[in-house]
């Protein structure tokens, strides 16, 4: 189930809220002795995360569909997207945030409503190992400034009475993030000497993929290297942007010219990055776009331009 994307919280006794946490959403499936965690695109993520999978095991019933996210928290206590590719690295922890029950002990939770579906997760995996995303409390403009706050992403919002609707957006659950982020697909990029200056990026819409600008900031070295190495490996000779060249760079060097056209070298449209923006341009690019982190857990013809 996923949830829409709006630009405030909706207020009401029948709305519940949780933060919204930046990482791998992943199903956490116990059949048995026998468990296995599964990508947003159904991927077999289990060898990836051990320990989460170890905490699976221990859930207080025989069989279970948990939904939720992997989550790797800093030294600080903040989570932070990029240490998913880097979990190994000193002061990083990996958890798993559990939201929803799906299916337990043979009983198939979808039908029922969310309050009901919680209260049976918190007896499910208590003592497991797996955090449960508790409720937050307060009203709508308290729970968005704490959320600030804390610098946390997002907060989304879920009524009450709602029922399960599994591999479809709905309204029953809204989401706000507090910075603009889109999932984009890699096309492209311009080189350097020995690496890349910018990346090419777009989104799909009715089957083909559109150029949405460039990003070339929150690069690490090490993420710069890695990813590089990725990108050599799907070069192909064709632009797969349907609206490039550009008639004009643009105001803020979104655009790419005739002429600049002849420096990209472009890729087969297969990694899927997360990216954070100030703002959508008048003519459909971004502004001031910067790298967050790679999303293996979404398929690249999935991706659709979010809308406000």
């Amino acid at each position: 189930m996923m949830a829409t994307r709006a630009s405030a919280l909706p207020a009401g006794d029948g709305w519940s809220y949780e933060v919204k946490w930046d990482g791998y959403r992943a199903q956490a499936i116990k059949n048995g002795k026998a468990v296995s965690l599964a990508s947003r695109n159904l991927k077999d993520i289990t060898r990836q995360f051990p320990t989460i999978a170890a905490a699976v095991s221990r859930i207080r019933a025989d069989s279970a569909i948990v939904d939720g996210e992997i989550v790797a928290i800093d030294s600080d206590g903040r989570p932070s997207f990029q240490g998913l590719h880097h979990w190994s690295l000193e002061g990083l922890s990996i958890v798993y945030y559990a939201f929803d029950l799906l299916h337990v002990d043979g009983r198939d939770l979808t039908k029922r409503p969310l309050d009901e579906r919680r209260d049976a997760l918190r007896d499910a995996v208590d003592g497991s190992g797996l955090l449960l995303s508790d409720e937050l409390p307060g009203t709508p403009q308290q729970i968005t400034d704490a959320v600030r706050q804390l610098g946390l992403e997002g907060v989304i919002a879920k009524k009450r009475r709602s029922t399960y609707t599994a591999g479809r957006r709905s309204d029953a659950w809204i989401k706000v993030r507090f910075a603009q982020h889109q999932e984009l697909v890699v096309g492209g990029y311009k080189p350097t000497a020995e690496s890349f200056d910018s990346l090419l990026v777009g989104y799909y819409d009715g089957g083909k993929l559109i150029y949405a600008g460039k990003v070339r900031n929150g690069f690490t070295p090490g993420v710069r290297t890695q990813l590089f190495g990725a990108i050599r490996l799907l070069e192909t000779s064709r632009c797969p942007f349907v609206n490039l060249p550009s008639t004009r760079a643009g105001h803020w060097g979104e655009g790419i010219t005739a002429d600049e056209m002849t420096l990209i070298r472009w890729v087969r449209p297969a990694i899927v990055a997360e990216v954070s923006f100030a703002e959508w341009t008048r003519d459909g690019s971004l502004r001031h776009a910067a790298f967050i982190g790679l999303r293996d857990d979404k398929r690249a013809r999935d991706v659709r331009r979010e809308q406000p």
